[in-house]
C-alpha cells in the first residue's frame, strides 16, 4: 500500500511539473505569436514608406537630405526586424519617427503634394499601420510580461532554467518616439 501511494505521489508530481512546462511552452509561443503580428505590420509599413518617399521624391527636388534620412531610418528598422533585435528595434523606430516628423514638416511647403490623392492616401495608410503597430505593441509587451513573470515565478523558475526558456524583452520606445505622429496637424494649411 506504501508504494502504491508513494507511486500515486510520483505521478502527481509529474503531471504538475508537465503542466509547468506546458505553460511555459505556451507563454514562450505567445511572445512569438505577438512578435510575428508586429512583424507583418512592420513590413507593411516598410513598403508604404517606401512609396511615400518616392511620390515625395518628385514634388521634393530640393529636399533629398530629408527623404535620404527617412530611407536610412527605414532600413534600420528593417534590420532590426528581421534580425528579431528587439533593443535595435526601439532605437531605430524612434529614429523613423524623427525622419517622418521632419518629412511631414517640409510637406508643408508643397501644396501640390499635400494635396496629391497619392500621398494623403500613403499618409492615412501609414497613419493606420502606426496605430496598428502600437496596439500590437502592447499585445506583445503584455505576452512578455506574462511570460517573464512566469518564468520568475517558484517552482517555474526552476524548471525554466533546466529548460533553457529564456525572458524575453520588451518593446519599448524612449519618450519622445511614444507619442503619434500627428498627419492632421502636418497637412493643415
Amino acid at each position: 500500500m506504501p508504494l502504491v501511494i508513494f507511486l500515486c505521489l510520483l505521478l502527481v508530481v509529474f503531471l504538475y511539473l508537465v503542466s509547468i512546462y506546458n505553460n511555459l511552452v505556451s507563454l514562450k509561443h505567445g511572445v512569438s505569436r505577438a512578435w510575428a503580428n508586429i512583424d507583418v505590420l512592420l513590413k507593411q509599413r516598410h513598403d508604404e514608406l517606401l512609396k511615400l518617399v518616392e511620390v515625395c521624391r518628385h514634388y521634393m527636388q530640393f529636399e533629398a537630405s530629408t527623404l535620404d534620412a527617412v530611407m536610412q531610418a527605414r532600413a534600420g528598422v528593417a534590420r532590426a526586424r528581421e534580425t528579431g533585435n528587439i533593443a535595435a528595434l526601439g532605437l531605430a523606430e524612434g529614429e523613423l519617427r524623427a525622419g517622418l516628423s521632419a518629412l511631414y514638416a517640409t510637406v508643408e511647403a508643397y501644396p501640390q503634394l499635400r494635396s496629391s490623392d497619392q500621398f494623403t492616401h500613403l499618409a492615412a495608410r501609414i497613419t493606420e499601420l502606426e496605430t496598428s503597430i502600437a496596439d500590437r505593441r502592447e499585445v506583445y509587451n503584455d505576452a512578455v510580461n506574462a511570460n517573464n513573470v512566469r518564468i520568475d515565478q517558484f517552482p517555474n523558475i526552476v524548471i525554466a532554467r533546466q529548460c533553457g526558456f529564456r525572458a524575453a524583452l520588451l518593446l519599448q520606445f524612449a519618450a519622445p518616439e511614444k507619442s503619434d505622429i500627428n498627419l492632421d496637424k502636418a497637412f493643415k494649411s
